[in-house]
Formats: structure tokens, C-alpha cells, sequence
């Protein structure tokens, strides 16, 4: 996995490293690989150009900031929202992305120009505008499915307006109750999954009828799914859950596989399959970006989990989005999340109503994650090829230059800085390895001494001391070590 090729700060315009309320939603690559589409809690859709394909990561300096090429404000908050699945950017009519936000039709926009080209009304019984809180394409653009409480509805791409199907998700009771938070459509049947914020997960056929499959006690609700490309598996991971978990559609009794992942907040943390469907992405609360490969067996439990195949640290805040590019080596990830202040910290004092709110890291990075030049094991800034060890597996914070200073390995660090030792440290110093150091000491030894040696004489100690031995001024043995000798010396007479 290499550092990151290109980065995008995200929210309102202040510049990258400003502090500002902005949450990132998700980040979609589109279907034709061309750009990626974001959304924040100013309740705007920004699309950004990827830099033009290349057969592997860009060599030199880092390639510029990206800056949006299009934005499009909603009026509220926004629920949802996805790319028409038939995009492509050679044909200009096909490129479109549908956002649903409170208070507010779904909207049809132009990719290109940023002009709204349809809307899709849904009301109550009231006759009162209701918004969908999730959106998604049929495979052949024909529909547009739109989430409700306890109901969705199909919406015709060709005849926007209030025209509709809806169905219940329950009958007689029984069914998904709550709002539908997302869904998911079969890439080979006509089938449709969807999750609800009531804890359950339904599948449907396109056609009508109840649901095909049930499950409607999860341990989270969940708030992203994805099929695989055969159309056999179904994921999905919840809010405030450690896992995502994968059924077999072909049996769908029991999870097929969990992969931890820790989402600590209501946020929607989403995930991506890559096109081949063997390696799932995942971002979580903590800033990690974690890679599983889906044919390695998993261990034995219930359920069964998958053991990561990678995983790397990309921020200091929540990785709430990933989407991979569909031909190329390509991650995108957005971050940030909600940062409210402590109340101790709202006094009378205070910057008032009027001050900016605390925020987070909220940026788009892009990531190759494909193979690399000779000589770069990827975690290095483009072009740098001379500061992490091979076997690094990139606990370095993007944009470490290898020297010891604030932006090396954190204290208390367990990404091997060492091939030999994985957690190697110079003694005394607090996790900021100066790359081919190996004159540190063991993980857990608290002693100045040489590597290897857990038993050797604190460093600075002049008395004639054998190993293990508490006390001090003992006669002289061959085992000891002379007075003022900082070497470790290997027990060779009698022990005391």
C-alpha cells in the first residue's frame, strides 16, 4: 500500500489543516473510473477528477492538491446518494448522480455542469414532501430504489416526478420495522437487500412478494451493504458494531464470515468489494484502513473470522468512506466525523454562537495499493525509497521523511520499525526509531542493555552484581562485572 497520491481537504473552503465541523459521508469512485464523488456536512456534493491513468504510482514530488471540479449544493442535510450506474464520461447524457437530502425531492444532477436534470417526489399520507435515507440504482439504471420507514419505493430514471411503487416491508406484523438506512441490489438477480435502523436485514426479489430472507435480530444496525460480484455473498456492516459479516445466500442461516472493524459512533462507515470480489476495504472509527482477503479460511468462532490481509494506519480520525477504482490499483477514502465540545468547555467565556465548532481531519486521499517500483515497499511519499526498512508495514503517519521527530512512529507503536523486532525501540527515547537502528533493546525490557540480553545490569551500574542478583557490594566472582563496566557480561561462576 503506498502513502497517498493525491489528497483533497474537504467541508467549506478553509484550507487543509483548518479545524471545521464537517463530516464525510462516503467517497464513490464512478462506475467508469473517471472522478470521485464526495459529500460533507455543508451539504455539498463536490466531484473530483482522478489524475490521468498511469502504470504505476507518479515517481518524484507528490502529485498537487486536488481541487473539486464541480459542486453542487443540496438544501439540507443529505441522506444518501449514488452514481447512475451506466455512467460513462464519453457519453455526456449518462452522467448523473442522484442525492436525496431532508426536507427535499431526490435530485438528478449533471455531472458535467452541475443543472438539475429530474427529481423524484415521494409524500406521506399527510400529502407532506417525505425524503428517502437511502438511494440505489437497479443494475440497468432502469429504477432508482429509494429507503423509507418500513417501506421503499421504485422510482422509473425515465419519467422522474411523483410516480412510484411502493411496498411494505411488513405484513402482518412481522417484516422490517424502522427506517430503511441502506440498500443494495443483486449484480446477477433480480434482487434487492435492504437494512434497517430496527436491527434487521431483509432481501427481496425486484418483482414483489415478502422477503426471500429474514434476519431480523443483527447485533447492529446496518447502514451499508454490498453483494459480491457473483452474486453468492451479501455484507454488511452496522453502526457502533465491530464487524462486518458476510452470508452465503446459498445458505443464509448463519454468517458465513465476520471481519473486525471497530465503528464506535451512529456514523455510516462504508466498505468496497474490488472487482474480482476476493479483497473487501474498510475504513473505522480509528483512523485504520484494513484489507481482507475473502478466499484466506478463517478462524474457527462464531462467526467465523476472516484475519486481515493488510492493514495501515491512514489518519488521526474516522475513515468513514473507501471506494476502489474499477480498473486500476486505486483507493479513495474520505475521513472525518462530528467533533462536539466537552460541556465543561462551554462557558459564558466562550467564542459564542458565532465561533467555528471543533472539527476533524477531513480530507479525500487517493491511495495506489497496486505494485511498486524496485526498491519501494510503498510506504514511503512517492519517489522516497530510502527511509523504511524493508518489511515496513507503514505505521509511519503519511508524510514521515524517516528521521526522528514528531511525525515518526507514535509512542507506544507495534508496527515493526525492525524486521527482527517488533518493537524495538533506542532505550529511553518515546517510539521514534531512526530507521536501521539495532543496537535497541526487547519489547518489555526495561534495562540499557544490548539486544537479546533480558538479564544485563541496569546501564550505569558499578557494583559487582551477578544477573538477577538484588544485592550489592558481593565479592568478587568471575559472573561479575567490574566496577564502571556497562557490558553485558555472561554468567560464568557461582550464582548468588
Amino acid at each position: 500500500m503506498a502513502a497517498p497520491m493525491v489528497e483533497a481537504p474537504q467541508g467549506a473552503p478553509p484550507p487543509l489543516g483548518t479545524t471545521h465541523d464537517a463530516e464525510e459521508p462516503d467517497a464513490l469512485e464512478a462506475p467508469d473510473g473517471s472522478c470521485v464523488l464526495t459529500c460533507s456536512d455543508d451539504n455539498t456534493l463536490r466531484i473530483f477528477d482522478l489524475p490521468s491513468p498511469t502504470p504505476g504510482p507518479p515517481l518524484g514530488p507528490p502529485l498537487p492538491q486536488l481541487a473539486p471540479a464541480l459542486r453542487v449544493p443540496e438544501g439540507d442535510t443529505v441522506y444518501d446518494f449514488a452514481w447512475f450506474p451506466l455512467m460513462d464520461s464519453t457519453q455526456p447524457h449518462t452522467c448523473l448522480v442522484a442525492a436525496s437530502s431532508r426536507d427535499n425531492p431526490v435530485h438528478l444532477w449533471d455531472a458535467f455542469d452541475g443543472t438539475l436534470r429530474g427529481s423524484f417526489r415521494a409524500y406521506s399520507h399527510l400529502e407532506e414532501l417525505v425524503a428517502p435515507h437511502s438511494l440505489a440504482f437497479a443494475p440497468d439504471g432502469s429504477q432508482l430504489l429509494g429507503g423509507f420507514d418500513g417501506a421503499v419505493r421504485l422510482f422509473p430514471t425515465q419519467r422522474p416526478g411523483r410516480h412510484c411503487q411502493e411496498r411494505g416491508l411488513q405484513q402482518g406484523g412481522q417484516g422490517q420495522r424502522g427506517l430503511i438506512g441502506c440498500l443494495a441490489f443483486s449484480p446477477t438477480q433480480p434482487l434487492f437487500a435492504c437494512g434497517s435502523y430496527g436491527r434487521s436485514l431483509g432481501l427481496y426479489a425486484l418483482e414483489g412478494g415478502g422477503a426471500l430472507a429474514l434476519w431480523p435480530h443483527l447485533p447492529a444496525a446496518p447502514t451499508h451493504l454490498c453483494f459480491s460480484p457473483d452474486g453468492n455473498r451479501l455484507y454488511a456492516g452496522g453502526r457502533k458494531d465491530r464487524h462486518i459479516l458476510c452470508w452465503d445466500l446459498r445458505s443464509p442461516e448463519r454468517p458465513l464470515l465476520g471481519l473486525e472493524r471497530r465503528v464506535g459512533t451512529n456514523q455510516r462507515v462504508t466498505f468496497d468489494l474490488d472487482p474480482t470480489g476476493r479483497f473487501l476495504v474498510s475504513g473505522d472509527t480509528d483512523g485504520f484502513v484494513t484489507v481482507w482477503d475473502t478466499l484466506t479460511p478463517p478462524v474457527p468462532g462464531d462467526p467465523p473470522l476472516l484475519t486481515p490481509h493488510l492493514r495501515f494506519r491512514a489518519l488521526r480520525d474516522c475513515v468513514n468512506g473507501t471506494s476502489l477504482h474499477p480498473g486500476l490499483p486505486l483507493l479513495a477514502t474520505a475521513s472525518g466525523q462530528r467533533l462536539f465540545p466537552a460541556p465543561w468547555d462551554s462557558d459564558e467565556e466562550g467564542t459564542g454562537e458565532d465561533g467555528p465548532p471543533p472539527g476533524g481531519d477531513n480530507r479525500l486521499q487517493l491511495w495506489w495499493w497496486g505494485e511498486e517500483p524496485p526498491g519501494d515497499d510503498g510506504w514511503d511519499p512517492p519517489g522516497d525509497t530510502d527511509w523504511d526498512t524493508h518489511g515496513d508495514d507503514g505505521w509511519d503517519n503519511p508524510g514521515d521523511t524517516g528521521t526522528v521527530s514528531a511525525d515518526c512512529h507514535p509512542p507506544g507503536d507495534t508496527g515493526p520499525s525492525l524486521s527482527m523486532d517488533a518493537n524495538c525501540h533506542l532505550f529511553g527515547d518515546n517510539g521514534c526509531d531512526t530507521p536501521g537502528d539495532t543496537d535497541c533493546h526487547p519489547s518489555g525490557d526495561a534495562d540499557g542493555d544490548s539486544a537479546g540480553d533480558a538479564d544485563c545490569p541496569p546501564s550505569g551500574d558499578t557494583d559487582c552484581d551477578t544477573p538477577r542478583d538484588t544485592g550489592t557490594n558481593h565479592p568478587v566472582y568471575d559472573s561479575c562485572h567490574p566496577p564502571g563496566d556497562t557490558n553485558c557480561n555472561r554468567p560464568q561462576g557461582p550464582q548468588l
